[in-house]
This record gives structure tokens, C-alpha cells and sequence, in this order.
């Protein structure tokens, strides 16, 4: 009888964590809805990685103050930083229809600015641009980088956003 009180008190201790729920899709906000995912430092210098995550938080920032915008915090998205992703996987555990990823290069002289918007569902891309700088001001280039990257994002959600409702049953 001790031995299967043992057994038994092993398996419903409160000690013992339950097993891990597979993770479920969360539901998809009614408007258009975005997760910036970490930029990638591909200059291969540790003390770069601030300018990459600048460039991560001030996009969030930015595209917050779109009216109808839902943005994922980055305390969320940061937890995908330096790992594989499957954007699709990404979409769902986020709640979000478009992923925004890419990544910064630096030399002493030069920046280069990388940006691409992912369709989450299809893993499609939807836009791409580069952006190309000399290393004047760092926080000058930053924030034109980022006005014009939150400028056709804006349009570009709209317009997504349209052609979804419009093709949307009645």
C-alpha cells in the first residue's frame, strides 16, 4: 500500500508542474495588427546591437501613434531575438496579421537599413525597402529611417486592411 501511495502522491503533488498546453492562435484583432520583430545586427560587432535595438523600439513607438493600429509590446517581440523564426508561427502566438522584420549594417562610414512586411497568415512578402546612409548623425538617419518606414507601413496597412474587408463575407 506505500508503494502505490507513493506513485500516486508523485503524480498529484502540487509539487509536480502540469504538462506544457500547446500554445493556441490567438484571435486576430478586427483592424490592422503588426509585430516589429527585433532588427538584425549584420555588422557582426556586439556594440552595434543598441542601434539595432533602437531601430526595433522607435519603430514600435511610432507605429503605436497610427490611429487603428494594433502594435505587440516589445517586451513581447524581443523574445524572438537571435532565434529562428517561422513567420506564420510568429503571426499566431502573436495575434497578428503582419510581421515587420529586418536588419541594420554598419561600417564606419556608411548605414544600411533593412526592412521587409510580412503577410503573417501566408508568410508572403507584402513591401521591402533598403536604406542607404553616411554615418553623419546617428540619431538624424534614425529617425528618417523610421518616418519612412512608419509612413508607407501606415498606407500599406490601409490598404491591406480594405482589400480584406472587402473580400470578407457579408
Amino acid at each position: 500500500a506505500g508503494a502505490i501511495y507513493a506513485i500516486w502522491h508523485s503524480v498529484h503533488s502540487p509539487e509536480t508542474p502540469d504538462p506544457p498546453q500547446p500554445k493556441t492562435a490567438l484571435k486576430l484583432p478586427e483592424g490592422p495588427s503588426i509585430a516589429v520583430l527585433p532588427f538584425q545586427n549584420m555588422s557582426g560587432k556586439p556594440e552595434d546591437e543598441w542601434f539595432s535595438d533602437g531601430m526595433t523600439e522607435t519603430l514600435i513607438t511610432d507605429l503605436s501613434r497610427l490611429n487603428n493600429v494594433f502594435v505587440i509590446a516589445r517586451n513581447s517581440t524581443f523574445t524572438y531575438k537571435g532565434k529562428p523564426i517561422d513567420v506564420r508561427k510568429v503571426g499566431q502566438e502573436l495575434g497578428v496579421r503582419f510581421v515587420l522584420e529586418g536588419s541594420v549594417q554598419r561600417t564606419s562610414e556608411r548605414l544600411r537599413v533593412n526592412a521587409q512586411l510580412i503577410d503573417a497568415q501566408t508568410g508572403r512578402h507584402l513591401w521591402a525597402e533598403r536604406y542607404d546612409f553616411a554615418m553623419a548623425e546617428l540619431f538624424t538617419v534614425q529617425d528618417e529611417i523610421v518616418r519612412a518606414i512608419v509612413t508607407r507601413l501606415s498606407a500599406r496597412l490601409e490598404l491591406s486592411e480594405r482589400r480584406r474587408a472587402a473580400h470578407k463575407e457579408p
